[in-house]
């Protein structure tokens, strides 16, 4: 597992994508209208043409992608994992390198609406919605009760990182639909917040990173962790799940 710039509690399917998730909002996000929508001030896509890492880095005033396909930036702009993302195959081995501008203090939010913007301006990107049920967990109240008391609203932050055998996720200011994002992420399928809890909220869960072997020390699974610190419960039962089609996309992005 890697340090806080990487998205997912134990980043098994999207790397190096943590700070462009919007922590304070609820996920999945449908598309805005036009006028709605943010641009950035300036923005360069260009393809890439080396092998470097993939990677993806946000400051102040810009975002930056590095060897990115096209899949995994629309799973980035849409708030997805890569399983609700349905694509043409190009669009997970053509890699683009994208460096964009936007004002000093835009929240995350919009920011992934600039990028989702940008995606149909220089890829004309065209997507549509579906609903699919799929099997995966629902995330609720455990029995004991929730443990956690809100926190105040705010934007707020989630890091992860591992320290050998052991795994982290911390948070401020995090609702739970987030936190089943994150889940999703770690367990690589689909988790849906049923926990009716509103709110933002702080805490932290260390338990067993299952790939890395066993622990020195006894640790607890994701699962009893999160009923344990949170007094939530994953229950498997089929869940709805937002898919994301790609209509169309083209392989030339638009030039700058």
């Amino acid at each position: 597992m890697e340090s806080a710039s990487t998205h997912g509690l134990c980043n098994r399917r999207l790397c190096a994508s943590v700070v462009l998730v919007a922590l304070s909002a609820s996920v999945p996000l449908l598309a805005q209208s036009p006028a709605a929508r943010p641009a950035f001030d300036v923005a360069s896509v260009k393809l890439d043409t080396g092998s470097g890492q993939r990677s993806s880095r946000a400051t102040a005033d810009q975002i930056t992608f590095t060897n990115q396909t096209l899949k995994q930036l629309v799973v980035i702009a849409y708030r997805v994992l890569p399983f609700q993302v349905e694509a043409p195959d190009w669009t997970e081995s053509v890699r683009f390198d994208i460096t964009a501008k936007y004002p000093l203090g835009t929240n995350d939010e919009d920011r992934m609406a600039m990028l989702r913007m940008l995606l149909e301006d220089r890829f004309h990107l065209a997507v549509h919605h579906e609903s699919k049920q799929v099997s995966g967990y629902a995330l609720v109240i455990a029995k004991g009760g929730f443990k956690l008391q809100p926190a105040e609203p705010g934007e707020g932050t989630v890091s992860e990182n591992s320290q050998g055998s052991v795994a982290f996720l911390r948070a401020t200011k995090t609702d739970m639909s987030v936190l089943a994002y994150y889940l999703g992420d770690y367990l690589g399928e689909a988790v849906v917040d049923q926990t009716g809890l509103k709110g933002v909220y702080d805490f932290q869960l260390r338990c067993a990173n299952d790939s890395a072997g066993a622990s020195a020390e006894p640790l607890p699974s994701l699962f009893t962790a999160l009923q344990e610190t949170l007094g939530l419960n994953l229950q498997r039962q089929k869940v709805p799940v937002d898919i994301i089609v790609i209509d169309h996309a083209d392989r030339t992005p638009v030039e700058n």
